[in-house]
């Protein structure tokens, strides 16, 4: 009988030392977050490293509509080959054309973009790679991103409902899977992912769209290239004011 007391004596005794133990760890973890240390400051042994402030990677100043802001410095990030968000004193155009009918501008476009080490991506249309499948192939060829427009470009049938949609979708996949062998995982809306003709089936195409695995581009600026009579230099200015 006393042996079986001292048993749960002893049982309750390294309950209560790990529990004590336990929240001494927590208090000095608070501790020393207070003081703006991280665990292990100042700790060099064998088989560890001195693990600093700047190393304690995460997120800060977050919320909505505002940007997160990364506690190691981009300097830091880079070290490891590493970035959190892109600098944001940096102005950056990425281009994006909507490639429906051949009218002998996209092979001059093709050489800028070749001499200027410029990749862009190009979102076909099905008629487009029946008519040019040459120049689709050269996109591919130099560095190009192939993304799917559409293959039949009338917005009332496009969007007549999600099924039409879909299917539309397919023939135009099929069609660049076929002429480059590129799986395509981007698209564009034709009108954008928001316009007056899908308001009833937008949000569930894109619905059913990322769980198919695809992603829509949409565009924040444009040249305004579509306009008759541009100017180079008008369209130059609309892209650095953008």
């Amino acid at each position: 009988m006393m042996n079986r007391i001292k048993k749960y004596q002893k049982t309750i005794f390294v309950i209560f030392l790990l529990c004590a133990m336990f929240f001494a760890g927590r208090g000095l973890g608070y501790l020393m977050h207070g003081l703006g240390l991280s665990a292990g400051a100042g700790i060099n042994s064998v088989g560890s490293s001195h693990i600093s402030a700047s190393e304690n990677w995460g997120l800060g100043g977050y919320g909505d509509g505002v940007k997160p802001t990364g506690i190691a410095s981009a300097e830091e990030l880079k070290k490891y080959d590493a970035y959190f968000v892109g600098e944001g004193e940096e102005k950056v155009i990425y281009l994006t054309f909507d490639a429906g009918y051949e009218n002998g501008n996209t092979e001059p476009i093709l050489d800028a973009l070749k001499k200027h080490q410029a990749p862009a991506t190009f979102f076909v249309v099905g008629h487009y790679l029946e008519s040019a499948p040459e120049l689709v192939k050269r996109m591919v060829e130099e560095g190009h991103t192939i993304g799917i427009h559409c293959n039949n470009h009338d917005y009332k049938q496009l969007y007549k409902s999600v099924d039409s949609y879909l299917e539309d979708f397919q023939k135009a996949y099929d069609a660049v899977y076929e002429v480059t062998g590129v799986e395509a995982k981007l698209f564009r809306f034709p009108g954008g992912s928001v316009n007056a003709y899908n308001k009833t089936v937008g949000a569930e195409i894109i619905k059913k769209m990322t769980e198919n695995g695809y992603i829509y581009f949409d565009w924040n600026a444009s040249l305004e290239d579509a306009v008759k009579q541009s100017a180079p230099e008008a369209l130059i200015q609309n892209a650095v004011s953008s």
